[in-house]
């Protein structure tokens, strides 16, 4: 047994961004704050790890984006209603879709969408995978911000600028933004 706990209700941490923004060092650092300060269980539903195990058909044309978005939702709203704090990090680049996706997990559970900004320049300036690289040279089609858009939330609950705040800050705006409203229950 890991001590880690369930919570009476968990909630889905939804981060969207461009590519390279930092979403998944974020969605990381947060489900280890989540683990070690408060004892909490909660899982990381990453968009490069789905695709090679739970969806690895799924390809990058807005149908196939949104079809993925709605699995991935589905499966965080079971993993949230059993008290699991499931933290999100997909591009999930149209405002649609995330709407969709807002309505699939808050008919049981929070949902929390938090606007992970960067500059496009920026990202593309970091271009961890090189994919930006590939993009801007046609060697790849339907990429977020290149190829195709991507849709700024309009009304996220945290917004955290990843080229004004390092990682760790982002977390606590997360985790404060989750304590003010009731969703981390003390130990």
């Amino acid at each position: 047994m890991d001590g880690l706990r369930c919570l009476n209700r968990g909630v889905v941490v939804w981060l969207t961004g461009l590519p390279g923004s930092g979403k998944t060092t974020i969605a990381r650092r947060l489900v280890e704050a989540l683990r070690e300060r408060y004892g909490i269980r909660a899982e990381i539903l990453d968009g490069d790890w789905v695709r090679k195990t739970i969806n690895p058909e799924a390809g990058f044309t807005r149908d196939q984006r949104r079809l993925h978005l709605l699995r991935v939702a589905w499966i965080a709203r079971i993993l949230a209603r059993n008290g699991i704090v499931v933290v999100c990090s997909f591009v999930s680049p149209y405002r649609d879709v995330r709407r969709e996706v807002r309505d699939i997990v808050s008919g049981e559970v929070p949902f929390l969408e938090v606007y992970v900004r960067c500059s496009l320049e920026e990202c593309i300036r970091r271009d961890p995978k090189g994919l930006y690289a590939k993009a801007l040279r046609g060697e790849i089609s339907n990429f977020t911000g290149v190829s195709d858009p991507y849709e700024e939330p309009e009304n996220p609950e945290i917004v955290v600028d990843t080229e004004k705040l390092d990682a760790d800050s982002c977390v606590s705006s997360i985790l404060e933004y989750l304590s003010s409203r009731g969703y981390l229950e003390d130990r």
